[in-house]
């Protein structure tokens, strides 16, 4: 297993290997980005002159002291179901919280996740296509062996450089190794699970239960077949606390009793009361702050023990009504503390609504079609706002195209921490900065690339939509989609022209050009549940299981 250095000891490191060479070496973006700097070097570099004068301005006015960040970041809400009352009024429930949040705030209506949760934590975090460093998709089985290499450099890491006190509350969803755990990955302090919610839809008695597919009725009517007592796993891990430099804690569990409903439950109670209390602690302190709360909720796979008071009375719905009465708690705690005014505020979702979980969720596809899990609009467009008050015009909109991994790089360049962004690889991230500040019409992304795992299904220029047909089809045949006239992406265009069978590939060859010279990091793997102090015996008897299995398959 690899030793993990101490963390002040891997950021002096990266800070000395960063630092060196990048006032005159800029960052390493992917190849389409060049196409458009060409033409737009000149007014994009003196809206950064601009920028860079009203950030410094900011900061003056707040005694030096950069903008803390606050991300709240939410899970498998698709695009329409919260910020907006009239959609809302459509599904049959409110989020007044998150809709007077949007209107003191900037909109985006092509903010681009990716299409699963995993994905796009690692594209926030890092600043790049999950492809890059083989983070592809949700692992739902625990344990898992797998999660983000120590060699990623996160906004945290990027921000800790620069002075921030960080820290994480809530979906991590990066991995159960431990390089992977925030706190390995430049956060202070962390609460948070190991594995995601759907653990508890698919590996629980109760979830069983719920779907009748091992009724205690069956149970006396028909033998039992089973054979592999692993089949159902006991023992995995789901609640720890960090502090960086120190052994991580399960929270918790007790020792023979399996992690059910209830459990869940608590540990998402004990979110929402760490997240305010880690915001005070964070703001009494002179250091600027980025805190991450990234809440399990709206996710919810049962109906018991449930107060159902909307008319939609969909699960998730009922759940996504209490995210949103936290959230009110949560803004109403900032402003206590008196850091609202120097405080960015970002919320948005993580990619499209679950189509496993439908109807019972109460979501369905609203807008643009599409779940969680692909590359069509309903998979990756999600609502995304930004609230930086009198330095980000409230209720405004901006239909530019922004990424998930833009937020990596227009985050470092408000707290001015850019320069600690490494420039020894793609980032594709984006300097978003000029969109925030100036609004709709400065984004510098008109393109983008949308892979479900390993695999391009998709590429986005200005409202054109390309679908990658299989290997080997003719130029001719690529179906292209116009975003403005067709949501839906149901019909190609009859005829593309051809500027768009020509460009596309074009794009295409480009973009898979630079991966020889930067290629994609393969899966990082080390054992699972290393790092955690206090493991009951039961996950002892798993992880023995999980590593004769491995044998086995050798």
């Amino acid at each position: 297993m690899t030793e993990l250095r101490p963390s002040s000891i891997l950021l002096g490191a990266l800070a000395a290997s960063t630092l060196a060479g990048a006032e005159t070496k800029p960052i390493q973006h992917d190849a389409e980005h060049y196409i458009l700097l060409e033409q737009h070097a000149e007014r994009w570099a003196s809206e950064d002159e601009v920028i860079q004068k009203k950030l410094a301005e900011v900061r003056e006015k707040n005694g030096g002291k950069r903008p803390n960040i606050l991300f709240v970041l939410i899970d498998d809400v698709g695009f329409g179901e919260m910020g907006d009352p009239v959609l809302n009024h459509v599904r049959g429930y409110t989020t007044p919280n998150i809709n007077a949040f949007a209107r003191e705030s900037l909109t985006f209506s092509r903010m681009y996740s990716e299409p699963t949760c995993t994905p796009t934590r690692t594209a926030i975090l890092t600043g790049r296509l999950p492809v890059r460093s083989h983070m592809l998709e949700p692992k739902i089985v625990p344990p898992e062996g797998t999660g983000l290499n120590k060699d990623e450099v996160t906004i945290a890491e990027v921000l800790k450089m620069a002075g921030y006190n960080t820290a994480h509350i809530g979906k991590w969803h990066q991995g159960d190794i431990e390089q992977a755990m925030p706190t390995n990955q430049g956060f202070d302090t962390a609460s948070f699970p190991l594995h995601n919610q759907a653990t508890f839809n698919f590996m629980t008695p109760e979830s069983e239960d719920d779907r009748l597919a091992d009724n205690v009725k069956v149970r006396k009517t028909i033998p039992h077949y089973r054979m592999d007592k692993n089949f159902r796993p006991a023992g995995w891990v789901l609640g720890v606390d960090a502090v960086a430099g120190e052994k991580a804690q399960e929270w918790g569990a007790e020792p023979g009793k399996p992690l059910d409903y209830a459990y869940y439950d608590a540990l998402n109670e004990r979110y929402k009361t760490q997240v305010i209390e880690r915001l005070n602690e964070l703001a009494s302190k002179d250091e600027p702050f980025f805190l991450n709360y990234w809440p399990q909720i709206p996710v919810n796979f049962t109906r018991r023990n449930r107060e159902f008071i909307t008319a939609n009375g969909g699960t998730w719905v009922e759940s996504m009504k209490d995210l949103d009465t936290h959230l009110g708690d949560l803004f109403a705690a900032l402003k206590k503390t008196g850091a609202e005014e120097n405080t960015v505020v970002v919320v948005m979702s993580d990619n499209g609504p679950m189509m496993q979980a439908m109807p019972e969720s109460g979501y369905s596809q609203m807008v643009f079609r599409g779940f969680k899990g692909d590359t069509l609009e309903g998979g990756i467009r999600v609502n995304a706002y930004v609230r930086w008050p009198k330095v980000i015009a409230a209720d405004t909109f901006a239909g530019d195209i922004i990424a998930a991994y833009d937020m990596h790089t227009t985050l470092a360049t408000i707290a001015q921490a850019d320069q600690y962004i490494p420039r020894d690889r793609v980032v594709d991230g984006l300097n978003q900065t000029s969109l925030l500040l100036n609004g709709d019409g400065y984004g510098r992304r008109d393109y983008l690339f949308a892979y479900e795992g390993a695999h391009l299904q998709a590429t986005i220029k200005e409202q054109f939509k390309a679908h990658w047909p299989a290997p080997g089809s003719p130029g001719f045949a690529l179906p292209v989609y116009d975003l403005y006239r067709d949501l839906k992406e149901t019909k190609p265009l009859l005829a593309t022209g051809m500027w768009t069978v020509a460009y596309f590939p074009d794009m295409l060859e480009r973009h898979m050009a630079l991966k020889k010279k930067f290629p994609d990091r393969p899966e990082t793997s080390a054992e699972p549940y290393a790092g955690i102090a206090n493991l009951r015996p039961e996950t002892k008897a798993l992880l023995e299981y999980y590593n004769k299995a491995r044998k086995a398959a050798e």
